[in-house]
């Protein structure tokens, strides 16, 4: 019987890769700053006061056409691309490059009057229709003739263009819906499953169809899984999600074959969604088809600690783009337009959270959008040219923005340090949540974060990691609530251990193979022999419910019946019936260490148990400073180190470091104002 395997769209060699991803940084020297920009919303006297303003503000590159099929075609087979000309000419003669969009985010309403088949399905079988955006299946093959056909127009009248340095392949593929039922797409879903499994039978013997007489004879009764009785087969639901994932990366490589065709050597994106929220798409695996790797990034206002997402959310781009350069392609100057409360950001936020950023390893700053809407849905989404004019804090801010990013234009190409890795994986974030589990308060992501925001809290930066990654250089790597894992990503995260590395794997970690199949001979399964440990039975805990612990902490959500097999427990359960049962363990295994945590502990605790890590590690900040900064340091091919302090506080705070502070152009005398950003080129 032949083994499942990943599916994988065509996308261009590596080494075709990198020169494109070369030419687009060289473009645009230092960094990339500006925004979406949408000029058919606005008059042409508009029009050249956004050129000065631009060059005021320092501006440097712009996402033009994004939502513009309708303007570029208004008719069908019937042109004007006069507008987009004359913006495309002058934004040149300013010195602005262009990442041109293809215009497929929003079909037009022409083609969804003459193909409303067009249209996205969910699984209750409702069509949703126009009058928003990403109205349109992956797999309709007439909006994929009609969207090649728009995008390969545009490539070959803007092929030549001085302006043009990058090609924005759709927008936010995805966003708002990103699972499709139609005819088409259980068509795609059947083919896929052709392909991945290749016999109906190895499907049947993967997703385990002898349970509830699920078994299928041909791949023609197959459907995506929709509204049943029931809960549905869980590997049937796993992969559809790999397949909807694939669905849309299929389309995006399509539109990107066509731009080869055209424009072979000008690189390619689209812009991600890589948030502690999108749970959606298998990042890591689209980042193998993108010539640079772009994320949209958006505050949750009422969020108390908001820039610690931030943090986690660009950590957890620059892992998806394997620790390179990366594109900040949306965020906001200020209040967004979707929240229940649309607050604004604080005096020099917009600073911080961009700033930030470049310090976790973007190289472009860039929002949306330049010039807020009149009208629509995002006309009360902030702009780097708001409703009030020039004579406004947000604006004062974005040319101050601007100078500060030309101020510091040696960090372009730097690489972010860092000596943690933690594990992320999408699949296993997928099966994790799915139903019929032992306990419903487990999230893929509350430890992952919580975690992240302890080594936050100490200046430590950590690189989120798939984990078939090289883990070589890592010294402490973190694996939380790893629930589905492979025989070969087991083995390479052992593998770290065995060299020397701190490792710890937490509770509901290796369970099942990926189809979902739990390993037998004791949980968890495929980290059993790295942890020295073999764990019976969970005992989820109630809803609010703790389990004490006799290192004088408790933990919440989860505890379980575990066996020393050779580990030493570091803490134990005090209460029945899991007295004297180990919380916490630890097992010497080669060079390294293998920890294992049983349940969620308190924060007090957590904070303890990373202290000892980093000890045991010997992982540390990039420097010293007081409580609310935040340190970073990317570093040059050169060697230059440049230090990053965000101070998040609201006193002037101590860091512990001499250079020259770029943005400033003066030494850097050891503190740092309240809620300032220094950018320290290190002695």
């Amino acid at each position: 019987m032949p083994s499942p395997t990943r599916e994988k769209s065509s996308h261009p060699d590596s080494g075709a890769q990198e020169l494109r991803t070369t030419r687009l940084w060289e473009s645009i020297p230092g960094l990339s700053y500006g925004g979406d920009y949408n000029p058919e919303q606005w008059s042409k006297d508009i029009h050249v006061e956004d050129i000065e303003l631009m060059q005021q503000a320092g501006v440097n590159a712009l996402s033009v056409g994004i939502f513009s099929w309708s303007w570029l075609e208004p008719f069908e087979g019937q042109y004007d691309f006069d507008w987009l000309d004359e913006i495309m000419d002058n934004l040149a003669s300013a010195g602005i490059k262009v990442a041109l969009a293809t215009a497929t985010a929003a079909p037009p309403a022409w083609l969804v009057h003459k193909h409303p088949e067009i249209l996205p399905v969910t699984a209750e079988g409702i069509v949703l229709g126009p009058g928003s955006r990403r109205h349109y299946s992956p797999s309709s093959s007439v909006y994929r003739r009609y969207a090649a056909g728009i995008t390969r127009t545009l490539a070959e009248r803007y092929k030549d263009h001085p302006a043009l340095a990058l090609w924005h392949v759709d927008n936010e593929l995805g966003c708002h819906v990103s699972e499709f039922h139609g005819p088409e797409d259980t068509a795609a879903f059947r083919a896929w499953l052709g392909r991945r499994y290749g016999t109906i039978e190895a499907l049947n013997a993967a997703w385990g169809t002898a349970f509830w007489s699920q078994r299928y004879g041909s791949f023609e009764e197959v459907r995506t899984p929709g509204p049943a009785p029931s809960t549905l087969n869980p590997t049937q639901q796993l992969d559809f999600a790999r397949f909807s994932s694939w669905a849309l990366i299929d389309f995006y490589s399509m539109l990107v074959s066509v731009i080869r065709e055209v424009t072979p050597d000008i690189p390619a994106t689209t812009n991600f969604m890589a948030t502690s929220a999108t749970k959606a798409l298998d990042y890591f695996n689209w980042a193998k088809h993108m010539d640079v790797v772009a994320n949209d990034h958006y505050l949750v206002a009422a969020d108390p600690e908001r820039h610690i997402e931030l943090a986690f959310s660009a950590d957890l781009t620059r892992g998806i783009a394997s620790g390179k350069p990366w594109m900040l392609m949306e965020h906001s100057t200020s209040a967004v337009n979707w929240q229940p409360r649309n607050t604004p950001k604080l005096p020099g936020e917009m600073q911080r959270n961009s700033l930030a950023h470049v310090s976790r390893g973007a190289d472009a700053v860039m929002f949306f959008q330049w010039r807020q809407s009149r009208a629509g849905s995002e006309k009360f989404h902030s702009a780097m040219v708001p409703h009030g004019g020039t004579n406004t804090r947000i604006w004062r801010e974005v040319v101050d923005l601007g100078a500060a990013l030309q101020a510091m234009s040696p960090v372009q190409g730097s690489l972010v340090e860092s000596r943690t890795a933690i594990i992320f994986d999408y699949e296993s974030w997928w099966a994790s949540e799915l139903d019929s589990h032992p306990s419903a308060d487990v999230k893929y992501l509350d430890l992952l974060r919580a975690f992240h925001r302890a080594l936050f809290l100490r200046g430590i930066t950590a690189d989120f990691v798939h984990p078939s990654a090289n883990l070589d250089g890592y010294d402490l790597i973190l694996a939380c609530t790893l629930y589905s894992v492979n025989d070969a990503d087991a083995a390479n995260i052992a593998a770290a251990a065995t060299r020397g590395a701190t490792v710890l794997v937490t509770y509901f970690s290796g369970i099942v193979d990926e189809n979902d199949a739990v390993r037998l001979g004791g949980y968890p399964g495929a980290f059993r022999d790295l942890l020295g440990i073999n764990v019976e039975e969970f005992h989820p805990l109630p809803e609010g419910g703790a389990a004490s612990v006799d290192a004088g902490w408790s933990g919440r959500i989860w505890s379980e019946h575990v066996h020393l097999a050779g580990a030493e427990a570091l803490a134990s359960f005090t209460e029945y019936p899991l007295e004297g049962v180990p919380a916490l363990t630890r097992n010497a295994t080669g060079a390294g260490s293998a920890w294992y945590l049983a349940t969620f502990p308190d924060a007090e605790a957590l904070d303890g148990i990373v202290e000892t890590l980093l000890e045991e590690s010997g992982v540390a900040a990039p420097a010293v400073a007081a409580s609310g900064v935040e340190l970073t340091r990317r570093r040059a091919a050169d060697g230059t180190g440049y230090l990053f302090a965000v101070n998040h506080g609201t006193s002037d705070a101590a860091v512990a470091a001499s250079g020259r502070d770029l943005i400033s152009g003066t030494p850097f005398a050891g503190v740092l104002a309240a809620g300032a950003v220094a950018v320290i080129a290190e002695a």
